[in-house]
């Protein structure tokens, strides 16, 4: 026998499982300790603050010091894409809709609105995305999208100074549904304002006649049948965020 070897007795072996399972459970009564004391604390837009300082760390960690416009949602040949692209959400979709009214309004400052029609937008050099699109419902697909870069669009319509603001918000025609994103996500050269599917017009009930596809960021984000874009330095509402979701929801 070597003398570094160590004989441990059936004794020692008792001792240590013994002490093992003490702590395991004295762990698990820390874990539900913590859970209890966390679901007690004031709710801060549909969860505990706790949680929702942590989730607003982390925005501020991946805007601040890891996001960059060179990180590329992954590209995709056209033959991987799903022959049956999936709805992500009915929210703002109000059946009432009448798309011969509908006008993009991108809000400049108060009084002063810019009324852009799709023929407008469409103006602009047009890009195709084919990208894995993820669900926070825990699905993903490989969709195509095409239509003009927001980085265009803002360049286009001289809203360079408006895009330096910190988040732009997005509503649906019936303000049913809305979402707030950091410029810097919306920015990205992948982001565009949408309006076609597989190479053909949107469906109605993926946002026709136009939605957002932001690669970076959760289906959440991707709002359907934009109506109303604005640009602040205060965090614009957020539908999910008020419903305990992140509002970063980047990826």
């Amino acid at each position: 026998m070597s003398t570094d070897e160590k004989i441990v007795s059936q004794k020692e072996i008792n001792r240590r499982t013994i002490l093992s399972f003490i702590f395991f459970f004295i762990m698990i009564a820390v874990a539900i300790a913590g859970w209890k004391w966390i679901d007690r604390q004031p709710q801060d837009n549909g969860i505990p603050k706790p949680l929702r300082t942590v989730l607003n760390t982390n925005e501020k960690i991946f805007s601040d010091y890891v996001f960059s416009d060179s990180n590329l949602a992954k590209a995709f040949p056209s033959s991987e894409v799903v022959p049956h692209t999936r709805v992500n959400g009915g929210e703002g979709m109000s059946d009432g809709f009448d798309p011969s009214k509908w006008k993009l309004q991108v809000v400049r400052k108060t009084g002063d609105t810019l009324f852009l029609s799709l023929d407008d937008i469409k103006k602009l050099p047009k890009t195709d995305i084919i990208f894995d699109f993820k669900c926070i419902e825990g699905w993903s697909q490989v969709t195509h999208w095409g239509g003009v870069k927001f980085s265009d669009f803002v360049k286009y319509y001289k809203l360079d100074t408006l895009s330096q603001m910190k988040y732009v918000g997005l509503n649906t025609p019936d303000k049913q549904y809305y979402v707030g994103i950091d410029t810097k996500s919306i920015m990205h050269p992948q982001t565009i304002l949408c309006y076609e599917m597989n190479g053909q017009p949107l469906p109605m009930n993926q946002g026709y006649p136009l939605r957002l596809i932001i690669p970076v960021k959760y289906g959440i984000k991707h709002l359907k049948r934009i109506g109303t874009i604005f640009f602040s330095n205060q965090r614009p509402p957020d539908y999910w965020y008020e419903r305990g979701y992140d509002y970063y929801s980047g990826l």
